[in-house]
């Protein structure tokens, strides 16, 4: 469909952009195409159980999520960098089946978690940890948890 591709070129050029210049060319050049494919989804008479139906039906539940992006240009208007940063997570979904319990898995997802914002943040993960629990094993157990926020990925200064 031309329209899709038009918007999606549109927000691949104003990806370097700042937030603000971002929302502001979403509410004057997006904004339009978006109503003409709102337009295109109510009129659209594909059969409900067809494909096209389904992904029409799909796309009218997301409408109010969707629509909530002309007002924030800190989003991305596609969701494909969070689904390539949990595929390798979903390849190895067979070997996180071996967690012998919710503990387990629950350490699993607290790991899989710290790397991945470690990722996001621009820091080696191995770095990170390795550094970070070499930290933290120095301190003594009644160490207040407010400080525990200057080792969180975003706030933490590589030694």
């Amino acid at each position: 469909m031309k329209l899709l591709d038009e918007m999606f070129g549109l927000e691949a050029q104003w990806q370097k952009l700042s937030p603000k210049a971002r929302r502001k060319r979403r509410r004057s050049k997006l904004s339009p195409l978006m109503k003409r494919f709102w337009v295109w989804c109510d009129m659209c008479d594909a059969l409900p159980k067809s494909n096209m139906g389904k992904a029409v039906a799909y796309a009218e539940s997301m409408r109010p999520y969707v629509d909530r992006l002309m007002k924030y240009g800190e989003m991305d208007f596609s969701n494909n960098a969070s689904e390539r940063n949990m595929k390798s997570y979903v390849m190895g979904r067979k070997n996180f089946l071996f967690s012998t319990s919710p503990e387990g898995a629950r350490a699993n997802a607290i790991l899989m978690s710290t790397i991945e914002t470690c990722k996001a943040n621009a820091i080696d993960p191995m770095t990170y940890l390795t550094e970070v629990l070499d930290e933290m094993a120095q301190y003594p157990e009644n160490r207040k948890f407010e400080y525990l926020g200057q080792y969180l990925p975003w706030n933490w200064k590589q030694s």
